[in-house]
């Protein structure tokens, strides 16, 4: 009996897959370790990553040495989406002029509110 040691990054211990013969393709050793990690094909895929190379395997076919260590990453069934996100902003108030207004009457409003609190806590 063969296997391969694969482990979730975000895991300390490895777990094994056992297989006949000296190597197991990419697409059997996902539908083990889902299998074995009771995971829905539905909702999500496996990154598989050789833990010594780095070497990411991304072709189903890829054959995977017995005795290999591999590191087991979940991905979104569509890829990962971009997180950007583009907001529009409507000003009613003119632009120019209208930060330094607001900062001092920030930084005034602050001071106001320590000399406050210093002078509560004093007494």
């Amino acid at each position: 009996m063969s296997c391969v040691h694969y482990k979730f990054s975000s895991k300390l211990n490895y777990d094994t897959v056992t297989f006949d013969g000296l190597h197991i393709s990419l697409c059997d050793l996902k539908k083990q370790i889902m299998g074995r990690e009771k995971l829905k094909a539905a909702d999500s895929d496996l990154q598989i990553t050789n833990a010594q190379t780095k070497e990411e395997y991304t072709d189903d076919n890829a054959l995977i040495p017995k005795n290999s260590s591999v590191i087991v990453r979940r991905i979104p069934i569509g890829g990962v989406k971009s997180t950007s996100k583009t907001y529009v902003i409507s000003r009613t108030e003119p632009v120019m002029g209208t930060t330094k207004a607001v900062c001092k009457n920030t930084i005034t409003l602050f001071l106001h509110n320590c000399f406050y609190l210093y002078n509560v806590s004093v007494k």
